[in-house]
């Protein structure tokens, strides 16, 4: 795998994107909030690692204590695999790569459900599969259209009555 790859793909790595996405920006602690199973130590490890990429970038510091707190952003650029590294992965690369990212995906449904009294009704929790039927040009129409729709989205800044939600989706042609 690429390096871009070998380090997002990373399922500790995958989660910290993760929780950046959307504009936000973090200190470690915060991020260890958000990823309490993940020990402090293999956190600041992996935030280092994806800070020494480019693809979270210290947008703050701060002096606490004594020592200094650093506030992260992802680099949006930066945290994808391209699609040159994508065409370069074997078989049994992209079988891993899709197995963090479900893990990944059923992690987050499982917090979901952890949290205690949950309604999917209210919290608007989804999960569905469509079959469209559509030519590769109507493809390329389609996702540009949806991408652009996501990005119209994804500009909506955090507010007091908005809550995160995560969107994820897989497109694959069926047999």
């Amino acid at each position: 795998m690429g390096t871009s790859a070998d380090l997002l793909l990373h399922p500790v790595r995958f989660r910290i994107v993760q929780a950046l996405l959307g504009g936000r920006e973090l200190t470690t602690a915060q991020l260890g909030e958000a990823l309490p199973d993940v020990a402090t130590t293999t956190l600041y490890r992996h935030v280092g690692l994806l800070v020494e990429a480019g693809i979270l970038r210290v947008v703050q510091e701060r002096r606490v204590r004594g020592s200094v707190e650093r506030t992260y952003r992802l680099a949006v650029e930066a945290a994808s695999v391209t699609p040159e590294e994508a065409r370069t992965m074997s078989v049994d690369e992209h079988r891993q790569a899709f197995t963090t990212f479900v893990a990944t995906v059923l992690g987050d449904f499982d917090r979901y459900l952890a949290r205690g009294t949950i309604d999917l009704g209210a919290d608007q929790v989804g999960y569905r599969q469509v079959a469209l039927h559509l030519s590769d040009e109507e493809t390329v129409a389609f996702l540009g259209e949806l991408r652009a729709l996501l990005v119209r989205w994804v500009e909506v800044q955090p507010g007091p009555d908005r809550t995160r939600r995560l969107l994820t989706s897989i497109v694959m042609p069926a047999d």
